[in-house]
Protein backbone atom coordinates (compact mmCIF):
# COMPACT_ATOMS: atom_id res chain seq x y z
CA UNK A 1 0.00 0.00 0.00
CA UNK A 2 1.57 3.26 -1.19
CA UNK A 3 0.44 6.02 1.18
CA UNK A 4 0.93 9.79 0.96
CA UNK A 5 0.51 12.10 3.96
CA UNK A 6 -0.10 15.61 2.63
CA UNK A 7 0.68 18.29 5.20
CA UNK A 8 3.09 15.95 6.98
CA UNK A 9 5.01 18.75 8.71
CA UNK A 10 1.91 20.33 10.29
CA UNK A 11 0.43 19.72 13.73
CA UNK A 12 -2.22 17.23 12.51
CA UNK A 13 0.20 15.69 9.99
CA UNK A 14 2.63 14.82 12.76
CA UNK A 15 -0.17 13.14 14.73
CA UNK A 16 -1.26 11.25 11.58
CA UNK A 17 2.21 9.74 11.26
CA UNK A 18 2.12 8.79 14.93
CA UNK A 19 -1.31 7.15 14.55
CA UNK A 20 -0.31 5.30 11.35
CA UNK A 21 2.69 3.86 13.22
CA UNK A 22 0.73 2.97 16.37
CA UNK A 23 -1.99 1.18 14.41
CA UNK A 24 0.51 -0.60 12.11
CA UNK A 25 -1.23 0.61 8.99
CA UNK A 26 -0.04 -1.52 6.03
CA UNK A 27 2.44 0.74 4.22
CA UNK A 28 4.83 -0.53 1.57
CA UNK A 29 5.91 2.99 0.55
CA UNK A 30 5.36 6.24 2.45
CA UNK A 31 5.35 9.63 0.76
CA UNK A 32 5.63 12.64 3.06
CA UNK A 33 4.28 15.70 1.28
CA UNK A 34 4.21 19.39 2.23
CA UNK A 35 4.37 22.91 0.81
CA UNK A 36 7.37 24.11 -1.21
CA UNK A 37 9.02 25.71 1.82
CA UNK A 38 9.16 22.32 3.60
CA UNK A 39 10.40 20.27 0.64
CA UNK A 40 13.70 18.58 1.47
CA UNK A 41 13.05 18.42 5.22
CA UNK A 42 13.74 15.09 6.90
CA UNK A 43 11.09 13.33 9.02
CA UNK A 44 11.35 9.99 10.79
CA UNK A 45 8.66 7.30 10.58
CA UNK A 46 9.13 3.97 12.41
CA UNK A 47 12.85 4.66 12.73
CA UNK A 48 13.36 5.40 9.03
CA UNK A 49 14.20 8.83 7.68
CA UNK A 50 12.03 10.20 4.87
CA UNK A 51 12.53 13.33 2.77
CA UNK A 52 9.54 15.64 2.32
CA UNK A 53 8.48 15.96 -1.32
CA UNK A 54 6.29 18.41 -3.27
CA UNK A 55 2.64 17.84 -4.26
CA UNK A 56 3.32 17.42 -7.98
CA UNK A 57 5.93 14.74 -7.28
CA UNK A 58 3.46 12.92 -5.02
CA UNK A 59 0.73 12.94 -7.70
CA UNK A 60 3.20 11.50 -10.23
CA UNK A 61 3.95 8.68 -7.77
CA UNK A 62 0.25 7.63 -7.87
CA UNK A 63 -0.23 6.59 -4.23
CA UNK A 64 -3.11 4.24 -3.36
CA UNK A 65 -4.25 6.53 -0.52
CA UNK A 66 -3.47 10.17 0.22
CA UNK A 67 -4.42 11.52 3.65
CA UNK A 68 -4.66 15.31 3.47
CA UNK A 69 -4.26 17.82 6.28
CA UNK A 70 -2.99 20.84 4.45
CA UNK A 71 -5.82 23.38 4.48
CA UNK A 72 -8.91 23.86 2.35
CA UNK A 73 -7.33 25.70 -0.58
CA UNK A 74 -4.69 23.01 -1.02
CA UNK A 75 -7.36 20.30 -0.87
CA UNK A 76 -9.59 22.04 -3.42
CA UNK A 77 -6.69 22.33 -5.87
CA UNK A 78 -4.87 19.05 -5.33
CA UNK A 79 -7.35 16.41 -4.16
CA UNK A 80 -8.93 16.19 -7.66
CA UNK A 81 -5.46 15.82 -9.21
CA UNK A 82 -4.74 12.82 -6.96
CA UNK A 83 -8.22 11.39 -7.65
CA UNK A 84 -7.61 11.67 -11.42
CA UNK A 85 -4.61 9.31 -11.19
CA UNK A 86 -6.62 6.77 -9.17
CA UNK A 87 -5.63 7.79 -5.62
CA UNK A 88 -8.29 7.74 -2.91
CA UNK A 89 -8.07 10.96 -0.90
CA UNK A 90 -9.14 11.23 2.74
CA UNK A 91 -9.34 14.97 3.35
CA UNK A 92 -9.20 16.56 6.78
CA UNK A 93 -10.08 20.12 5.70
CA UNK A 94 -13.54 21.68 5.36
CA UNK A 95 -13.18 21.85 1.56
CA UNK A 96 -15.36 18.88 0.59
CA UNK A 97 -17.49 18.23 3.70
CA UNK A 98 -20.74 19.73 2.48
CA UNK A 99 -20.24 18.84 -1.19
CA UNK A 100 -23.31 16.69 -2.01
CA UNK A 101 -21.19 14.43 -4.22
CA UNK A 102 -18.73 13.58 -1.39
CA UNK A 103 -19.20 11.31 1.66
CA UNK A 104 -18.64 12.78 5.14
CA UNK A 105 -17.50 9.87 7.27
CA UNK A 106 -17.13 8.85 10.90
CA UNK A 107 -16.26 5.14 10.48
CA UNK A 108 -18.20 3.90 13.53
CA UNK A 109 -21.35 5.58 12.17
CA UNK A 110 -21.46 5.53 8.37
CA UNK A 111 -18.36 3.89 6.82
CA UNK A 112 -20.67 1.31 5.20
CA UNK A 113 -21.70 4.03 2.71
CA UNK A 114 -18.22 4.05 1.16
CA UNK A 115 -17.64 2.56 -2.28
CA UNK A 116 -14.55 2.06 -4.45
CA UNK A 117 -15.76 4.95 -6.63
CA UNK A 118 -15.45 7.42 -3.74
CA UNK A 119 -12.12 9.02 -4.62
CA UNK A 120 -12.41 12.06 -2.32
CA UNK A 121 -13.74 11.33 1.19
CA UNK A 122 -14.26 14.10 3.72
CA UNK A 123 -13.20 13.90 7.37
CA UNK A 124 -15.64 15.90 9.55
CA UNK A 125 -14.81 18.83 11.80
CA UNK A 126 -13.16 17.85 15.10
CA UNK A 127 -16.02 19.18 17.25
CA UNK A 128 -18.59 17.43 15.06
CA UNK A 129 -16.87 14.04 15.29
CA UNK A 130 -16.90 13.83 19.08
CA UNK A 131 -20.48 15.08 19.29
CA UNK A 132 -21.93 12.64 16.74
CA UNK A 133 -19.98 9.73 18.25
CA UNK A 134 -21.99 10.21 21.45
CA UNK A 135 -25.28 11.28 19.87
CA UNK A 136 -25.58 8.69 17.05
CA UNK A 137 -26.61 5.73 19.26
CA UNK A 138 -29.00 7.96 21.24
CA UNK A 139 -30.53 9.30 18.01
CA UNK A 140 -31.17 5.78 16.73
CA UNK A 141 -32.95 4.89 19.96
CA UNK A 142 -34.83 8.07 20.93
CA UNK A 143 -34.83 10.31 17.79
CA UNK A 144 -33.27 13.74 18.29
CA UNK A 145 -35.36 16.86 17.73
CA UNK A 146 -33.01 19.66 18.76
CA UNK A 147 -29.42 19.94 19.99
CA UNK A 148 -27.94 22.98 21.73
CA UNK A 149 -24.15 22.76 22.03
CA UNK A 150 -21.54 25.06 23.56
CA UNK A 151 -17.94 24.11 22.87
CA UNK A 152 -14.80 24.79 24.89
CA UNK A 153 -12.06 24.34 22.30
CA UNK A 154 -8.31 24.14 22.80
CA UNK A 155 -5.81 26.35 21.00
CA UNK A 156 -4.35 23.34 19.17
CA UNK A 157 -7.50 23.43 17.03
CA UNK A 158 -6.21 26.69 15.52
CA UNK A 159 -2.68 25.40 14.96
CA UNK A 160 0.96 25.87 15.93
CA UNK A 161 0.77 29.67 15.93
CA UNK A 162 -2.04 29.64 18.52
CA UNK A 163 -0.25 27.16 20.77
CA UNK A 164 2.79 29.43 20.64
CA UNK A 165 0.66 32.47 21.50
CA UNK A 166 -0.66 30.72 24.63
CA UNK A 167 2.84 29.58 25.66
CA UNK A 168 4.23 33.09 25.14
CA UNK A 169 1.47 34.72 27.17
CA UNK A 170 1.89 32.21 30.01
CA UNK A 171 5.62 33.00 30.04
CA UNK A 172 5.06 36.76 29.82
CA UNK A 173 6.72 36.97 26.40
CA UNK A 174 5.58 39.29 23.60
CA UNK A 175 5.07 37.37 20.38
CA UNK A 176 3.02 36.80 17.25
CA UNK A 177 -0.75 36.67 17.80
CA UNK A 178 -3.00 34.00 16.28
CA UNK A 179 -6.09 35.59 17.87
CA UNK A 180 -7.30 39.21 17.99
CA UNK A 181 -7.03 39.14 21.81
CA UNK A 182 -4.96 37.39 24.49
CA UNK A 183 -6.04 33.76 25.07
CA UNK A 184 -4.29 33.15 28.41
CA UNK A 185 -6.73 33.69 31.30
CA UNK A 186 -9.41 34.45 28.73
CA UNK A 187 -12.19 32.84 26.67
CA UNK A 188 -12.93 33.92 23.10
CA UNK A 189 -16.45 33.26 21.75
CA UNK A 190 -14.86 33.25 18.31
CA UNK A 191 -13.78 30.05 16.51
CA UNK A 192 -13.11 30.59 12.80
CA UNK A 193 -14.53 33.58 10.90
CA UNK A 194 -17.89 35.28 11.44
CA UNK A 195 -20.57 34.78 8.80
CA UNK A 196 -23.45 36.99 7.67
CA UNK A 197 -25.91 35.32 10.05
CA UNK A 198 -23.79 36.24 13.10
CA UNK A 199 -22.57 32.68 13.65
CA UNK A 200 -18.97 31.62 13.09
CA UNK A 201 -17.97 29.11 10.43
CA UNK A 202 -17.18 26.60 13.21
CA UNK A 203 -20.68 26.97 14.63
CA UNK A 204 -22.25 26.38 11.23
CA UNK A 205 -20.12 23.25 10.76
CA UNK A 206 -21.59 21.93 14.01
CA UNK A 207 -25.08 22.78 12.74
CA UNK A 208 -24.79 21.18 9.29
CA UNK A 209 -22.31 18.30 9.45
CA UNK A 210 -24.21 16.06 11.93
CA UNK A 211 -27.27 16.10 9.65
CA UNK A 212 -25.17 14.88 6.73
CA UNK A 213 -23.30 12.20 8.72
CA UNK A 214 -26.53 10.82 10.21
CA UNK A 215 -28.35 11.31 6.87
CA UNK A 216 -31.21 13.04 8.69
CA UNK A 217 -32.35 16.64 8.45
CA UNK A 218 -35.31 16.30 10.84
CA UNK A 219 -33.27 17.46 13.85
CA UNK A 220 -31.58 20.85 14.31
CA UNK A 221 -28.34 21.94 15.99
CA UNK A 222 -27.66 25.38 17.49
CA UNK A 223 -24.03 26.01 18.45
CA UNK A 224 -21.81 28.48 20.27
CA UNK A 225 -18.09 27.77 19.84
CA UNK A 226 -15.60 29.17 22.38
CA UNK A 227 -11.80 29.07 22.39
CA UNK A 228 -10.27 28.50 25.84
CA UNK A 229 -6.64 28.45 27.08
CA UNK A 230 -6.13 24.68 27.06
CA UNK A 231 -3.30 23.25 24.94
CA UNK A 232 -5.23 20.24 23.61
CA UNK A 233 -8.62 18.55 23.76
CA UNK A 234 -12.08 19.95 23.00
CA UNK A 235 -14.99 19.88 25.46
CA UNK A 236 -18.70 20.27 24.71
CA UNK A 237 -21.77 20.96 26.80
CA UNK A 238 -24.63 19.32 24.90
CA UNK A 239 -28.36 19.65 25.56
CA UNK A 240 -30.42 17.32 23.40
CA UNK A 241 -34.20 17.08 23.13
CA UNK A 242 -35.60 13.73 21.93
CA UNK A 243 -38.96 12.74 20.48
CA UNK A 244 -39.10 9.79 22.88
CA UNK A 245 -38.38 9.60 26.59
CA UNK A 246 -35.36 7.77 28.02
CA UNK A 247 -34.07 6.20 31.22
CA UNK A 248 -30.68 7.49 32.38
CA UNK A 249 -29.39 3.97 33.10
CA UNK A 250 -30.33 2.95 29.56
CA UNK A 251 -28.54 6.02 28.16
CA UNK A 252 -25.37 5.10 30.07
CA UNK A 253 -25.63 1.49 28.90
CA UNK A 254 -26.08 2.55 25.26
CA UNK A 255 -23.07 4.85 25.41
CA UNK A 256 -20.95 2.24 27.21
CA UNK A 257 -21.70 -0.26 24.46
CA UNK A 258 -20.79 2.17 21.65
CA UNK A 259 -17.35 1.44 20.12
CA UNK A 260 -15.03 4.40 20.62
CA UNK A 261 -17.06 5.94 23.47
CA UNK A 262 -16.08 5.76 27.16
CA UNK A 263 -18.47 6.83 29.93
CA UNK A 264 -16.89 8.69 32.87
CA UNK A 265 -19.84 9.64 35.02
CA UNK A 266 -19.77 9.38 38.80
CA UNK A 267 -20.41 12.61 40.74
CA UNK A 268 -19.71 10.78 44.04
CA UNK A 269 -16.05 10.35 43.07
CA UNK A 270 -15.73 13.55 40.95
CA UNK A 271 -15.46 11.37 37.86
CA UNK A 272 -16.13 13.26 34.64
CA UNK A 273 -14.32 13.83 31.33
CA UNK A 274 -11.55 16.42 31.12
CA UNK A 275 -9.18 17.45 28.30
CA UNK A 276 -6.18 16.62 30.47
CA UNK A 277 -7.42 13.02 30.70
CA UNK A 278 -8.38 12.71 27.01
CA UNK A 279 -4.90 13.80 25.87
CA UNK A 280 -3.29 11.35 23.40
CA UNK A 281 -6.29 8.98 23.55
CA UNK A 282 -8.64 8.00 20.74
CA UNK A 283 -11.85 7.58 22.71
CA UNK A 284 -14.67 10.08 23.05
CA UNK A 285 -15.40 10.55 26.75
CA UNK A 286 -18.94 11.27 28.00
CA UNK A 287 -20.05 12.32 31.47
CA UNK A 288 -22.29 14.66 33.52
CA UNK A 289 -25.19 12.63 32.11
CA UNK A 290 -28.39 14.06 33.58
CA UNK A 291 -31.97 14.86 32.73
CA UNK A 292 -32.86 18.45 31.86
CA UNK A 293 -35.44 19.16 34.55
CA UNK A 294 -36.90 22.14 32.67
CA UNK A 295 -38.09 20.29 29.56
CA UNK A 296 -39.55 16.90 28.61
CA UNK A 297 -37.41 14.19 26.98
CA UNK A 298 -34.25 16.31 27.23
CA UNK A 299 -30.77 15.23 28.24
CA UNK A 300 -27.56 17.05 29.24
CA UNK A 301 -24.12 15.60 28.38
CA UNK A 302 -20.48 16.69 28.69
CA UNK A 303 -18.36 15.33 25.82
CA UNK A 304 -14.54 15.51 25.62
CA UNK A 305 -12.03 14.21 23.08
CA UNK A 306 -8.50 14.81 21.82
CA UNK A 307 -9.17 17.05 18.82
CA UNK A 308 -5.92 16.13 17.04
CA UNK A 309 -6.56 12.39 17.35
CA UNK A 310 -10.19 11.21 17.04
CA UNK A 311 -11.09 14.76 16.01
CA UNK A 312 -8.69 14.63 13.05
CA UNK A 313 -5.83 12.14 12.53
CA UNK A 314 -7.31 8.96 14.02
CA UNK A 315 -10.65 9.35 12.26
CA UNK A 316 -8.84 9.82 8.92
CA UNK A 317 -6.66 6.77 9.49
CA UNK A 318 -9.73 4.72 10.49
CA UNK A 319 -11.34 5.67 7.17
CA UNK A 320 -8.19 4.50 5.36
CA UNK A 321 -8.25 1.24 7.37
CA UNK A 322 -11.86 0.63 6.35
CA UNK A 323 -10.96 1.18 2.68
CA UNK A 324 -8.13 -1.37 2.90
CA UNK A 325 -10.06 -3.96 4.93
CA UNK A 326 -12.99 -3.82 2.51
CA UNK A 327 -10.81 -3.81 -0.63
CA UNK A 328 -12.07 -0.41 -1.75
CA UNK A 329 -8.56 0.73 -2.75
Amino acid sequence: MKVAVVGATGMVGEVMLKVLAERNFPISELLLVASERSVGKKLTFKGEEHTVIALNEAVTARPDIAIFSAGGDTSLEWAPKFAEVGTTVVDNSSAWRMDPTKKLVVPEINAQELKATDKIIANPNCSTIQMVMALAPLHRKYRMKRVVVSTYQSVSGTGVKAVKQLENEMAGVQGEMAYPYPINRNALPHCDIFMENGYTKEEMKLAREPQKILDDRTFSVSATAVRIPTAGGHSESVNVEFENDFELNEVRKLLNETPGVTVQDNPDTNTYPMPIYAHDKDEVFVGRIRRDETQRNTLNLWIVSDNLRKGAATNAVQIAEYLVENQLV
